[in-house]
């Protein structure tokens, strides 16, 4: 009898909230997931991009030449229409890598604090590329949610600026929402929802 083997792909990413939301959204598919807390050997892939796409890219080639498996990784952040897209790319490391979320929300939200609510739009952009265990590029994607900029944290839920994000048609911020709901709307759902298909054609083969 055949045995079948199980595909094993790498969540590249160390933020413990994108990686539970990220095995939430693949938990239907065959595959043994890992994450780079299970590669403690692993340097970390330096993202020099100027765009998430080309982050994406960089963090899915990196860990994957280093751990020798399929690598998934996404580079995703917050662009507020009123401060011309910042903090983008630079979202993770806005005010410093060692400032916390918390001060990072209250350091955006004092630049916009005499933005008018209905000038405060903005949205989470995630960009999303796969690659093959010798850093050829499988696939990418690429996925938006609009919003607009609460006033003040609200909520407790999600991670990273989850709490000052309004979704449209919705009165909560990701802070305050359910999980199910966040992933089913969120700028990670929409590239995810671009991207499953190919993962379970992969899987499959």
């Amino acid at each position: 009898m055949a045995v079948e083997m199980t595909k094993k792909i790498l969540l590249a990413t160390n933020n413990t909230g994108k990686l539970a939301e990220l095995r939430a959204m693949l938990s239907g598919l065959p595959v043994d997931i890992c994450g780079l807390g299970d590669f403690p050997g692993v340097v970390e892939v330096k993202e020099t991009g100027s765009t998430f796409a080309e982050n994406a890219r960089l963090k899915a080639i990196g860990y994957a030449l280093q751990t020798g498996l399929t690598s998934l990784a996404d580079d995703s952040g917050l662009e507020v229409d009123a401060l011309g897209g910042r903090p983008g790319v630079l979202s993770a490391r806005y005010g410093g890598e060692s400032t916390s979320f918390e001060n990072k929300m209250k350091m955006l939200l004092s630049e916009i604090a005499n933005v008018d609510f209905s000038d405060r739009s903005g949205q989470f952009s995630c960009a999303i590329a796969i690659s093959d265990e010798k850093g050829g590029i499988l696939f990418e994607s690429k996925g938006i949610c609009r919003g607009q900029i609460a006033l003040s944290p609200i909520g407790s839920g999600g991670f990273g600026y989850d709490p000052i994000f309004v979704p449209d048609g919705y009165e909560q911020t990701f802070g305050e929402l359910p999980g199910e709901i966040k992933r089913n709307i969120s700028h990670r759902s929409h590239a995810f929802a671009q991207i499953m298909p190919f993962l379970r054609d992969f899987i499959a083969v």
